[in-house]
C-alpha cells in the first residue's frame, strides 16, 4: 500500500528496479547531471532524469519573488482584496447528527472488517479506509471545501444519541494550563504508528487500535463534554479544523439550531481573522508539517546511509524502530527550533513591541498551507492507486463475494502512477503544490504580520527571516521528492 506492512513486496524493490535508482543517484552526483524524481509517498517507485536543480530554483525564486511583491502592496491589501467572500447560500445543522450516525455505522462495519475480514491490506477496507481515504483523500477535501470532519466524524451522533438519552450531564472542564499537549501528545501516538510501527496496515492489528481509541476518546467526550474535548484532545478534529481554515469555502456559523451562510473566500482567508495560538497549539501544528516531512526523509537514501543501512537491502520497520523514533522526534525539534529563531529574527529587525509568544502564535498559521502542500505532494500517488484498491474493498468488506456498489470487480489501473509519462506529470504536480503551498504562506504570512506591525516596513522586516525559512523549506520539499529512496 503505502509502505508501512513489514515483509513481502511493500518494503522490497525488484532487484532490477533496486540498480537502476542506484545508479540513477551515483551518475547525477558524479556527473552533476539532472537528479531521478521518485514519487516516495507510494512503494512504486519511479525513475526520470529531470532537470530537479532548474526546479528547486524555480521554486526558491518563486517563493522569494512572492516576498517582494507582497512587501510592496500597502497595509490595506487584505482587506480590500484578500479578506473578501462571494455569499452563497446559507443552511442548516439539522441532518449533521444523522451523517454522523451513518459515519459511525460505517466504521463499526470496518472494524469488524478489520477482525474477521482478509488479512491482506489491499483487500481489507479498513487500512485503505484509515490511511488512504481518511488520511489523505479527507485531508485533501478539507483542504479545498472547509469542515467536512465536523459532520462525519463517528462521535458526534453518538454523543447527541446519550445527550437525548440522559439530559444534560454535567462535565468537568479541563484546565486552561492543559491547551492542546493532549491532542499533541496523541498525534506524536498517531504518527509513530503510522511510520515506525512494524505493522500499522495489518487490519486486525489496526481494528485494536482504532476502535480502542474510538471508545477512550468517546468516554473523554462525556467526561470533558464535546466541545471541549474535540478542541483539545481529540487529534483529528483538531488537524483537520486548522486545514478547514485554508478552504475555498467559509460557513459563518449561527446560533445552536440556526443555518449558517456559505461563502466563497480566497485560499487563506480565513487565517487572516485567525486568534493567536497558544504554546501546544504552535507545537501541534509543527509536529503536523515536521511528522509528513520525516515520513519522505525516512525512506531516502541519504537518511539511511546515516545509519549504515544499505537502501537497498532494506531490513525491514522492525529493525529500524529506534533510529525512527530519533528522528522523529528530532524532525520536530529542528522545525520547532528554526521557526522560533525566526520569529525572533523578525521580531528584532521590526523593533515589535509584541511578546514572542503573540507573535509565534499568530504567525504559525502560516504553516498550515505548507502543511497541507506537503501532504497533498507527499500521498498523491498512494491516493491514486491505494485509492482504487478501496473502492473495490469496500464493495466486498469480508470477500464473501460480494458486490454492493458495483466496484468489487473494478481493474486497478496501477498504470496511472507508473511509467515515464505518470512520473513526469507526478513530479510537475508535486512539485508545483509545493512551490504553490510556500507562496500562499507567504501571503498568509504577511496578512498576519500586518495586524502585529500597521506600517508595511515593519511587517516587511518582521517577515524576511520566516521567508529564508520557507524557501528554505521549499527546497527540502523539492529535494525529498526528487532523491532516491526506498518503498
Amino acid at each position: 500500500m503505502s509502505g508501512r506492512t513489514e515483509g513481502g513486496a511493500v518494503e522490497r524493490c525488484h532487484s532490477a528496479a533496486k540498480a537502476i535508482c542506484f545508479l540513477g543517484s551515483v551518475a547525477s552526483l558524479a556527473l552533476l547531471l539532472p537528479t531521478p524524481a521518485f514519487a516516495h509517498a507510494s512503494d512504486r517507485g519511479h525513475v526520470l532524469l529531470l532537470p530537479t536543480g532548474y526546479y528547486v530554483a524555480g521554486g526558491a525564486f518563486a517563493v522569494a519573488a512572492s516576498f517582494l511583491v507582497l512587501a510592496l502592496l500597502p497595509s490595506d491589501f487584505p482587506a480590500r482584496f484578500w479578506w473578501r467572500r462571494l455569499p452563497l447560500f446559507a443552511f442548516g445543522d439539522g441532518a449533521r447528527a444523522v451523517v454522523s450516525l451513518i459515519s459511525f455505522a460505517g466504521f463499526v462495519i470496518l472494524i469488524a472488517a478489520g477482525l474477521f475480514g482478509s488479512r491482506d491490506p489491499l483487500a481489507n477496507p479498513l487500512p485503505l479506509a484509515i490511511w488512504t481515504l481518511l488520511w489523505v483523500g479527507l485531508v485533501l477535501l478539507q483542504g479545498l471545501f472547509g469542515n467536512l470532519w465536523s459532520w462525519l466524524n463517528p462521535w458526534y451522533g453518538p454523543w447527541r444519541v446519550i445527550s437525548r438519552l440522559f439530559g444534560n450531564r454535567k462535565t468537568w472542564r479541563p484546565p486552561a494550563w492543559l491547551g492542546c499537549w493532549p491532542a499533541f501528545a496523541l498525534f506524536f501516538a498517531f504518527a509513530w504508528f503510522e511510520l515506525i510501527d512494524p505493522a500499522p496496515d495489518d487490519p486486525a492489528r489496526l481494528a485494536w487500535a482504532a476502535g480502542l481509541y474510538w471508545l477512550l476518546s468517546f468516554a473523554a467526550m462525556l467526561v470533558f463534554g464535546y466541545r471541549d474535548w474535540t478542541r483539545r484532545g481529540e487529534f483529528l478534529t483538531v488537524f483537520l479544523a486548522m486545514v478547514a481554515r485554508f478552504a475555498l469555502l467559509a460557513r459563518n456559523e449561527g446560533g445552536r439550531n440556526e443555518g449558517g451562510r456559505l461563502s466563497l473566500c480566497w485560499p487563506g482567508a480565513k487565517l487572516g481573522n485567525a486568534a493567536p495560538l497558544s504554546l501546544s497549539g504552535i507545537a501541534f501544528l509543527l509536529l503536523a508539517l515536521s511528522s509528513v516531512s520525516f515520513d519522505g526523509l525516512s525512506k531516502t537514501f541519504f537518511w539511511l546511509g546515516l545509519f549504515g543501512i544499505n537502501p537497498l537491502e532494506f531490513p525491514g520497520r522492525t529493525a529500524v524502530i529506534g533510529v525512527g523514533t530519533f528522528g522523529l522526534v528530532l524532525t520536530f525539534v529542528l522545525l520547532a527550533a528554526a521557526f522560533i529563531l525566526a520569529i525572533v529574527l523578525g521580531q528584532h529587525l521590526a523593533g515589535s513591541p509584541h511578546s514572542l509568544s503573540q507573535a509565534a502564535g499568530l504567525l504559525v498559521w502560516s504553516i498550515v498551507p505548507i502543511a497541507l502542500a506537503y501532504h497533498v505532494a507527499h500521498y498523491l500517488t498512494a491516493l491514486l492507486v491505494d485509492g482504487q484498491y478501496a473502492l473495490a474493498a469496500l464493495s466486498d468488506p469480508f470477500t464473501l463475494g460480494w458486490n454492493l456498489f458495483g466496484t468489487a470487480t473494478m481493474p486497478i489501473e496501477a498504470g496511472v502512477a507508473a511509467g515515464a509519462g505518470s512520473a513526469w506529470w507526478l513530479w510537475n504536480f508535486q512539485a508545483g503544490v509545493i512551490i504553490i503551498g510556500h507562496m500562499l504562506a507567504v501571503l498568509v504570512a504577511h496578512g498576519l504580520a500586518w495586524r502585529l506591525h500597521p506600517r508595511p516596513a515593519g511587517a516587511a522586516l518582521s517577515q524576511f527571516p520566516l521567508t529564508v525559512l520557507m524557501i528554505a523549506y521549499t527546497v527540502f520539499g523539492l529535494w525529498l521528492l526528487a532523491t532516491p529512496s526506498v518503498g
